[in-house]
């Protein structure tokens, strides 16, 4: 594959790494921690005591934590070469 000035390797490099840096970003996270909510923050449902046991800390009952998880967190428009995502394509 045609590269232009990149060595070989260079965009297999830079797609492992944006992959490791967002596995890095997932990791760290915080997992919930401390007491646990008998009700959810958001809809004052309960939250049942297999949920609580699993997970120390938590606050939301599943089905607001599912909405939350599916709610995508806008993420900057640069790449590892510090030009715009636009530009690459």
């Amino acid at each position: 594959m045609a590269t232009g000035w990149a060595r070989d390797g260079a965009v297999h490099e830079q797609i492992e790494a944006s992959i490791e840096d967002e596995l890095a970003r997932l990791k760290a996270r915080q997992a919930p921690s401390g007491e646990s909510l008998s009700h959810c923050a958001e809809c004052d449902e309960a939250i049942p005591e297999a949920r609580r046991r699993a997970l120390p800390g938590v606050k939301l009952c599943i089905d607001c934590q599912q909405e939350r998880d599916s709610q995508v967190a806008p993420r900057g428009g640069i790449n590892r070469r510090g030009s715009k995502d636009s530009q690459m394509k």
